[in-house]
């Protein structure tokens, strides 16, 4: 009989066929077809049985681990099945849905801070080390130094890649988070095709592009991207395989993403971007015809609030340029379909429902194109506390207020404070036009993005 873990890897590989990819052909393997939706069950398996075959795993152990949440849910799905407890320490900017499939396969999640570097006890490679030591009989697997990680690439995904492509390949384009499928698949790739080339593609604010290129670390910034890019070399990177790397930004990897899935059909997350867009950079470079092969690391499915969310775009400051004045604040757009309303004889409970499922605390309420007024939790509160029978059938314009402050969109930024001091919600207006609401929430998200660039 199979078993879940008898679906990880044979993963199909498919060819591009609507990119621009200069003179070479570009073909991805679709490692989201793995179970839990991402290249990091191969590893995963492969780690586990490592640290049970040499006896640091015992029955009813713990397995800790730090990671991006991939990895996470690897270990889940395996560790899950063979009765392990599973403790993650994720940082604090991973995208909800993997967090939410973590908890959700069973692992314990402790979620920490993005902001700090190695030696900080809330690292989180620092922190997984702290609760393995604190934990008996726990193991912290280390996807950044277990020599089973790349030798799960070199014994599974490296053959796969040279026996689908018929033995015939010129590059490979991968990231490097841990450094496992890197050194796994350019070992096999040095030993069985000496003539294909391992490129890096990596986000901006990352050292290891820099690093392959220079020789040198630089400071670490910051990105979006999830999965891949370090702050510093892992152990498992052998970077010496690389023969060239290219810096991606994160606007070029989450629209490189948002293509795939137009174009192509297929629904990748944010690492996966990076690949492509370094991927069609280097084909595009050539002047003779290639072979390409790139991955798709893992399913989009898990990053639907962030690559595939215009308002996640427009609150990192990407989609527009600013100019200081109150439009800059509205990341939520009427006019282009991203604000959240709802209508006068709407009953208040499609109010709550959408208030809920937004996270939000007040809504427009719309008549056609016009603003007609705002409701917001207090309303609703004052509402249910004083209504009888049941309030929740109450039309919206029952309780929204209608006397709003509205603002320019011209205008400059500042004069939103006076607004804000007296606890209103901006209601903005481009000419007639209902542009969207500011809050002070979004005023300080402007300041982040505008002391960052």
């Amino acid at each position: 009989m199979v078993s879940v873990l008898d679906l990880i890897g044979e993963t199909p590989l498919i060819e591009l066929t609507k990119f621009d990819c200069g003179p070479c052909r570009l073909f991805l393997k679709l490692e989201s077809a793995n179970p839990s939706g991402s290249i990091k069950d191969r590893p995963a398996r492969f780690m586990i049985e490592a640290a049970e075959a040499d006896g640091r795993l015992k029955p009813g152990g713990t397995i800790v681990e730090a990671t991006a949440g991939n990895t996470g849910l690897g270990l889940a799905l395996v560790g899950g099945r063979k009765g392990y407890r599973i403790v993650l320490v994720v940082p604090d900017k991973m995208a909800r849905e993997k967090i939410l499939q973590c908890r959700a396969m069973g692992a314990e999640v402790v979620l920490t801070r993005s902001d700090v570097g190695r030696g900080h006890s809330e690292y989180y490679q620092d922190l997984a080390e702290a609760i393995t030591v604190r934990t008996p009989g726990a193991v912290y697997i280390n996807q950044f130094a277990n020599p089973a990680n790349p030798k799960a690439h070199e014994s599974t995904t490296g053959p796969e890649i040279f026996r689908q492509m018929q033995g015939n390949l010129d590059t490979v384009v991968v990231g490097v988070g841990s450094g496992g499928t890197l050194t796994g698949v350019g070992r096999f790739l040095a030993k069985h095709s000496p003539k294909s080339r391992m490129i890096l593609a990596d986000p901006v604010g990352s050292v290891l592009a820099s690093f392959v290129e220079s020789g040198r670390i630089p400071k670490a910034g910051s990105w979006a991207v999830e999965g891949i890019g370090e702050d510093f070399v892992p152990p498992n990177a052998d970077l010496k395989l690389v023969h060239k790397a290219y810096a991606i930004s994160d606007p070029d990897s989450f629209a490189a993403a948002r293509d795939l899935l137009r174009l192509e059909g297929v629904l990748a997350g944010s690492s996966s971007g990076t690949l492509l867009a370094a991927a069609l950079r280097y084909c595009r470079e050539q002047s003779e015809p290639q072979r390409v092969v790139s991955l798709v690391c893992d399913s989009g499915a898990k990053y639907l609030s962030k690559v595939f969310n215009p308002v996640y775009a427009a609150r990192e400051g990407w989609d527009h340029e600013r100019h200081g004045q109150v439009r800059d604040v509205v990341f939520s757009r009427f006019p282009e379909g991203d604000e959240v309303v709802v209508g006068p004889e709407d009953p208040l409970r499609v109010a709550f429902r959408r208030m809920r499922a937004a996270d939000i605390s007040q809504l427009p309420v719309v008549d056609g194109d016009r603003i007609i007024g705002l409701v917001d939790e207090s309303d609703m509160l004052g509402a249910v506390l004083e209504g009888s029978g049941s309030a929740f059938d109450l039309p919206v314009k029952d309780v929204m207020v209608t006397r709003l402050e509205t603002i320019s969109a011209d205008a400059p930024i500042r004069e939103l404070v006076p607004l804000f001091r007296r606890d209103l919600v901006a209601i903005v207006m481009d000419g007639n036009r209902f542009l969207g609401i500011a809050t002070r929430l979004d005023l300080v998200n402007y300041f982040r993005i505008v002391q960052t660039r």
